[in-house]
């Protein structure tokens, strides 16, 4: 179960310090490109078992599915703990003088970038122990701040300063939500360091406590806001070519880039960005004209494609979400016209029970053809989707299924949030590129 903002911060405040703080310096000298090298990882070793590492899956999608559509908003959600896998990918980061490198999850889902910062680094109810945890050493840094509620760019609550920040030197909390995880500590202000260029001064969140974490990792935000990783580099956009990866702890990697240069990127079709509805201001939102199985226009009505003024609707792209999400309507509309493009394939519904997805079906001794899913989306461009790309499959057993997470249980028609959320898993084999000065994603397909 999700924590309350108040137990996390009883727990925050047990292990903060105040320390002054100094504001932000300017970007001098910026290459044109820096370029990182990008790695499939997972939060923890996958069960050997294929049926219970499909409800480990289910059970990892169904919290990020909730925590992306209902925020801090919605009612806690109750979920079984599980040593939970999900695909992700790391970038290593080095923040301090002398530089500490560590490893970093790429979340565009998210806007804050953390790493656990003390030795007495506390995880409740974790998925691994707290000992295991890689942690930045403040102390080693000869260039960190520590943020105070006065300084300009906390923007926090401050419990202890009673609504008059300006006067009071309570360090800056911060905290955040992860699906049924959550982090809190403060934050600092540090040097990242790369071999092209030392970015100075960038708001960096000290985490000291966590509640329900799967990651061991410290946390890169690249959503749209202020405190993301991109926006503090003053970047023009950020790139990214994910690899094949079956969950199997793989290195192969690609690569990360920042990008400094404007204008458009050759090879890529462009879809513009929409504004963020007041309760999703960090997220990436794309409008779809139509979506496709196959050769079948789905009948999917335009309020569940587009965003409403209220935040319901459209689709959203998200770098730490494996497979994604479907809003009820959408997911049996999907299903449905996937069940009839299937039909001489036999439904396991005992896989189905099991891991909590549907369609499965067993595809022993049979030549595997599943439809193309495809996105077109405003401004002309289209995004197709491979069988292999969107289905998860389990060769140990001959098995497959339709791993999308959805509300289709609940008896509201429009649920708030996006209705699409484009998981990492169908991001595979193309060139994602977004365009923050242009509000702008880009996409090709490649080999990765």
């Amino acid at each position: 179960m999700a924590p309350s903002t108040s137990l996390l911060l009883s727990f925050f405040i047990l292990f903060s310090h105040l320390f002054s703080a100094s504001s932000s310096e300017e970007i001098e000298n910026t290459p044109l490109t820096i370029t990182l090298p990008l790695t499939p990882t997972f939060t923890s070793k996958p069960s050997m078992d294929p049926m219970l590492f499909l409800q480990e899956l289910a059970s990892a999608s169904k919290s990020r599915a909730h925590l992306l559509k209902y925020g801090k908003t919605s009612p806690l959600l109750k979920s079984p703990l599980y040593p939970i896998v999900y695909g992700g990918h790391i970038i290593s980061l080095s923040f301090g003088t002398p530089p500490q490198k560590l490893s970093y999850l790429v979340d565009t889902g998210s806007h804050i970038v953390w790493t656990p910062c003390t030795t007495h680094y506390r995880c409740i109810n974790c998925s691994f122990s707290a000992k295991e945890v890689p942690f930045f050493k403040p102390q080693l840094s000869t260039s960190l701040k520590t943020l105070d509620c006065k300084n300009p760019r906390c923007t926090s609550d401050c419990p202890r300063c009673k609504g008059n920040p300006k006067n009071c030197s309570q360090v800056c909390p911060f905290f955040v939500q992860y699906g049924t995880g959550a982090e809190a500590g403060y934050y600092l202000s540090e040097d990242l360091h790369f071999p092209e260029k030392t970015f100075h001064n960038l708001l960096v969140g000290c985490a000291t406590i966590g509640l329900r974490e799967v990651s061991t990792f410290a946390m890169g935000g690249f959503g749209r806001s202020m405190f993301s990783l991109p926006v503090q580099m003053g970047v023009k956009k950020f790139a990214y070519c994910l690899k094949s990866h079956y969950f199997d702890n793989t290195r192969n990697g690609s690569n990360l880039i920042f990008d400094y240069r404007d204008g458009d990127t050759k090879g890529l079709s462009y879809t513009p960005f929409l504004k963020n509805p007041p309760d999703y201001p960090i997220y990436y939102y794309l409008v779809v004209k139509n979506l496709m199985l196959g050769n079948k226009i789905l009948p999917i009505s335009s309020n569940y494609l587009a965003p409403g003024s209220n935040g319901s609707g459209g689709l959203m792209i998200d770098s730490g979400f494996a497979y994604g999400y479907m809003a009820g309507p959408v997911f049996k509309i999907v299903t449905n016209e996937l069940k009839k493009q299937m039909y001489k394939y036999k439904r396991s519904r005992e896989a189905e029970e099991l891991s909590g997805f549907t369609p499965c079906y067993n595809f022993t001794g049979r030549k595997i053809e599943i439809p193309d899913l495809i996105y077109h989306f405003t401004g002309g461009a289209t995004m197709v989707v491979p069988g292999n790309r969107y289905f998860r499959f389990i060769p140990q057993i001959g098995f497959g299924c339709f791993p999308v997470t959805t509300d289709a249980a609940k008896t509201l028609e429009f649920t708030p949030g996006p209705s699409i959320i484009l998981g990492n898993y169908m991001q595979v084999n193309h060139y994602i590129e977004f365009d923050l000065k242009n509000d702008r994603l880009g996409f090709r397909q490649q080999t990765c």
